[in-house]
């Protein structure tokens, strides 16, 4: 890869996928709002430039980009109505923006899609302003660059945690929340009703890994990057030793949703990292 650009740079996913990029870009830039993203994630030698997505242009940068990977949207479901404002300004008001820029710039997009989309059936994808955007962003990506014949790919990711995941406050992951209120000295965990939905948790370095292999050679849509493992809620707490307490069920929470990544193994990849191994490594250093 030549000059590389992620939106979303300083965010969990972003600054992880920026570290990787710099064992083989010419150079990596970070474009980010600052959201969810923190200075604390910035890497040594990557170039970071601040800003709303929807007003980025050619003029930000010195160098012109062979890859742009889109990870800066808003990423919360049961979040998303109450912070419906910020879904659509930052999904929906910005994704033209960034379609314009790399039309302009003559990069690939590599565009971070919402799992919701493959939710209970399919039908998930209008059951929150999260994930509603997301489903028509990710179809207004795949038009406009056919419309205009650039190279672009759409990847979906599945529950990711690991090192860095945002572990307190209203975004928090479940993973990082649930970890962080163990090392508290925690014996319960919240658990939303019915706990029995399903997820296939994902190892940060394998969504990176899967995201620099289609970076280089997916085309196209449906490049699922996750665990073909699932666990429901109730399965994670009982690993980390506890006890669930219901809380009420939240509007979009999904059941499940099926991991589609045959298109992404044809390309070499493959999950490495396993949920049970990371939490029991969590457990035994504490």
């Amino acid at each position: 890869m030549e000059n590389v650009l992620v939106i979303g740079g300083a965010g969990f996913v972003g600054s992880a996928l920026c570290k990787a990029l710099l064992k083989t870009a010419s150079s990596v830039w970070s474009y980010d709002n600052y959201f969810t993203g923190t200075r604390s994630n910035h890497i040594l030698g990557v170039n970071y430039v601040e800003g709303q997505t929807k007003d980025i242009t050619l003029n930000l940068f010195p160098v012109k980009f062979s890859h742009v990977y889109h990870l800066g949207e808003y990423s919360r479901v049961e979040q998303s109505f109450e912070d419906i404002d910020k879904v659509f300004e930052y999904n929906t008001c910005s994704i033209y923006s960034v379609l314009r820029f790399v039309k302009a710039s003559g990069a690939k997009i590599i565009y971070a899609g919402s799992s919701t989309k493959f939710g209970d059936e399919g039908n998930t994808g209008f059951t929150s302003p999260y994930a509603w955007t997301k489903k028509t962003n990710a179809e207004l990506v795949n038009v406009y660059c056919n419309w205009f014949s650039l190279p672009f790919a759409i990847t979906y990711f599945y529950n990711v945690y690991g090192a860095n995941e945002l572990s307190s406050g209203k975004y928090a992951t479940v993973i990082g929340l649930f970890i962080e209120k163990v090392k508290g000295g925690a014996s319960s965990l919240p658990v939303v009703r019915p706990g029995t939905q399903s997820r296939n948790f994902t190892h940060i370095s394998d969504i990176v890994n899967g995201l620099i292999v289609v970076g280089e050679s997916g085309h196209g849509d449906d490049f699922g990057i996750g665990s073909e493992e699932s666990y429901s809620v109730i399965d994670v707490v009982e690993m980390l030793g506890c006890d669930p307490t219901f809380i009420d069920e939240r509007r979009g929470n999904r059941m499940s949703a099926p991991v589609v990544s045959h298109k992404t193994k044809k390309l070499g990849w493959t999950p490495v990292k396993r949920l049970p191994k990371y939490l029991e490594q969590i457990l035994k250093s504490l």
